[in-house]
């Protein structure tokens, strides 16, 4: 059967006892190209197609899905979903219910240049291979690489029987390479990402495959050779995918209104002070500054408009994260957070690119001014938690003395309490970009985010690890 928004709304009319009723039917292609020292390791296109039906039946949730466009085997599954939530219901003693609010409808699609249906798998293989190979012919020291190419083409429609009614495109598509050096059994590596909503001229106007290529080679070789640091606290400035990670791990999931619900440490700070009169940190589903985000989502799962929230606004707590539940139990307007990576997963808050808006410096100015620090490149994994904690890896970390950058380091960790270190926050410079879109969020299921934002200076641990 074909899917239409007509078709949807004709099944959600059967939801009979259901105060809210929605339908997502999804088309996806997902394509993944890896190549490591010369062979593939993956070399794989996976095709889902399906819908998922959510309800709710006195203030509790149902929700079932089914791979099958059959009318029978749809209301088939609604009806699965109706009956779920009754059982539900019959236990639940905190009622849920959804903000009314404006709704989407139409049609949506990001800019694309380039479609990603006009290149070829065989074009896509031979880029990754291609890469992985000169990547380990740049220097002596390089022993080993890796190439991974990934691309997701969407089609969603989205009906809800309050009103919303979209069909929603999307493409994203994201390249990483990973140069290893070794030498006398010491092992380093550099990796170099492009991720963005968009198309294949998008994936690549920022920087070409071969200048990544070129630069994960050449970092890996540096950092042979640098020494590890030692531990302290110091002023350190930190390049927009530092930025863009902290603003994701360690502040934005703890402003998920889901997570404030169940006690992070941004509860109840709406109206307080959490940061630098500098700090203005904003989620937003659009491309905002620069385009392209990874992150961008134009409605969510939910068929609201994915707008601009500003969470942080020069250093004042001012909204979470909120999904049509949520929102109703802060008595706010949701901010288009609600989100599901397939049919079959429920929608959950999650951010879609997260940043810091820019300052006035330039970074000579923030190094100058410096006496002693570190300015760190690269984001390396980490973790963080419900109290913002955290400690993220640098790729590279440079030492500066006297206003000058000197020596490469490796193995570099920062890491502190987000609010404490956004509070030392006495810089932000002027050139802005997103540079986390390579990346997935996981929280339950998968999600694709972007992060970013100024170079930034502020205080922070520094450590080593070998």
């Amino acid at each position: 059967m074909q899917i239409s928004i007509d078709s949807l709304q004709k099944i959600l009319e059967k939801a009979i006892h259901s105060s809210y009723a929605e339908a997502r039917y999804q088309h996806r292609v997902r394509n993944e190209i890896i190549v490591g020292n010369g062979e593939v390791e993956e070399a794989k296109s996976t095709r889902i197609e399906g819908l998922g039906f959510r309800v709710l039946v006195d203030g509790a949730w149902g929700f079932s899905s089914t791979n099958t466009t059959v009318p029978k085997a749809m209301i088939d599954t609604l009806n699965d979903a109706v009956r779920m939530a009754k059982i539900s219901a019959t236990a639940q003693k905190n009622k849920s219910r959804l903000v009314e609010t404006k709704l989407s409808n139409g049609v949506f699609k990001p800019q694309i240049n380039g479609p990603l249906e006009d290149h070829s798998l065989e074009e896509k293989m031979s880029l990754v291979t291609k890469t992985e190979l000169n990547s380990r012919e740049y220097f002596d020291t390089v022993k080993a690489a890796s190439c991974s190419y990934r691309e997701i083409i969407d089609k969603k429609i989205i009906v809800t029987s309050d009103g919303a009614a979209v069909e929603i495109f999307n493409s994203k598509p994201e390249f990483r390479i990973t140069a290893i050096a070794a030498r006398n059994g010491d092992r380093v590596s550099a990796t170099e990402t492009a991720g963005v909503t968009g198309g294949w001229e998008d994936l690549f106007e920022k920087r070409s495959v071969e200048e990544m290529s070129r630069k994960a080679a050449e970092t890996a070789k540096k950092i042979l050779d640098a020494r590890h640091p030692k531990g302290e606290r110091s002023r350190v400035i930190l390049d927009s995918g530092m930025v863009g990670l902290i603003a994701h791990e360690a502040v934005g999931h703890t402003v998920e209104a889901d997570f404030v619900l169940s006690g992070s440490i941004m509860k109840d700070k709406i109206g307080e002070k959490v940061a630098s009169n500098l700090v203005t940190l904003v989620d937003s589903g659009h491309s905002d500054i620069v385009r392209g985000a990874a992150g961008t989502i134009l409605v969510d799962d939910e068929g609201v408009p994915a707008g601009k929230t500003v969470v942080i606004n020069k250093g004042i707590l001012e909204s979470y994260l909120h999904n049509r539940e949520t929102a109703a139990e802060f008595d706010v307007e949701p901010t288009g957070n609600a989100r599901a990576f397939e049919y079959s997963d429920e929608p959950l808050i999650r951010m879609r690119n997260t940043y810091i808006e820019p300052g006035d410096y330039e970074l000579d100015e923030m190094i100058h001014e410096t006496n002693h620090g570190y300015l760190l490149k690269g984001p390396r994994s980490g973790q963080a938690d419900a109290n913002g904690e955290f400690m993220f890896g640098a790729q590279e970390a440079y030492l500066i003395e006297k206003g000058e950058v000197s020596e490469l380091l490796k193995g570099v960790t920062v890491s502190g309490r987000a609010l404490d270190v956004l509070q030392t926050v006495d810089a932000l410079g002027k050139e802005f970009s997103y540079d986390i879109g390579a990346g997935y969020c996981g929280k339950k299921q998968l999600a694709k985010v972007d992060g970013g934002g100024p170079y930034l200076r502020c205080e922070s641990l520094i450590g080593g690890m070998q």
